[in-house]
């Protein structure tokens, strides 16, 4: 009687709560291809594993984003927005593998930390805060409201995505950046996976074309 009043519930729940019932939608994200990891991969930006593989599926967490996003962006040598040395975090001690870049995002003020200055490195991302972040280290277009709006209108879950993030979104999805399902689906609120920052990462790559060299014209003897 118990399972059953449970399921029960839970189809309640799906019923009435259109934002839960979007995400648990059967309708999935295509698997980053193979390319698309290689890429990050032979640009350093990511790694496979220890046994050598890239796992697509594994979560991301804060640190991990922190640390990546560093390496992508040079953030390490953007102006810092606060004056002090180091900043205090209670919870990424100097030992943490990725405290140096915890740092670097803090003081350029990409990435936030949390009531009591906490930053939560092991927490997972969600979508929405995933490409949010990665869109504040691109720049975030500063699209008036109607154009955010048209921007993100083709997309079924568009209104799933948090206020404060749509803007950054806005940016992601103007630029191509972001993989979605074939109904054009963004999934927000599902968790960000290595595959998803792959993607990302691959067609910010692909934007970041060599300078052109500047033909050298030959000399042309008029006798």
């Amino acid at each position: 009687m118990k399972k059953l009043l449970s399921t029960l519930t839970l189809i309640t729940l799906l019923q009435t709560s259109p934002l839960l019932a979007q995400e648990q939608s059967s309708e999935t994200i295509p698997q980053t291809s193979s390319e698309y990891i290689q890429k990050v991969i032979d640009s350093k930006l990511m790694d496979n594993l220890p046994d050598g593989q890239f796992y697509a599926e594994r979560l991301i967490s804060r640190a991990e984003l922190a640390s990546i996003l560093v390496k992508a962006f040079y953030l390490d040598k953007r102006p810092i927005t606060q004056k002090k040395n180091s900043v205090f975090i209670p919870d990424v001690p100097r030992s943490h593998w990725a405290y140096q870049d915890i740092q670097v995002v803090l003081k350029t003020d990409i990435m936030k930390g949390y009531r009591g200055n906490m930053f939560f490195p092991n927490q997972r991302v969600t979508r929405a805060e995933g490409l949010a972040i990665f869109a504040q280290a691109y720049g975030v277009f500063q699209f008036p409201d109607n154009t955010v709006n048209e921007i993100l209108a083709p997309h079924p879950d568009a209104k799933n995505i948090p206020d404060w993030a749509r803007k950054a979104i806005a940016t992601v999805v103007a630029e191509e950046f972001i993989n979605m399902d074939t109904q054009g689906n963004i999934y927000p609120l599902r968790p960000m996976t290595r595959g998803d920052l792959a993607y990302v990462l691959s067609k910010y790559l692909q934007r970041q074309k060599p300078q052109s060299v500047t033909p050298v014209v030959p000399k042309i003897n008029p006798f």
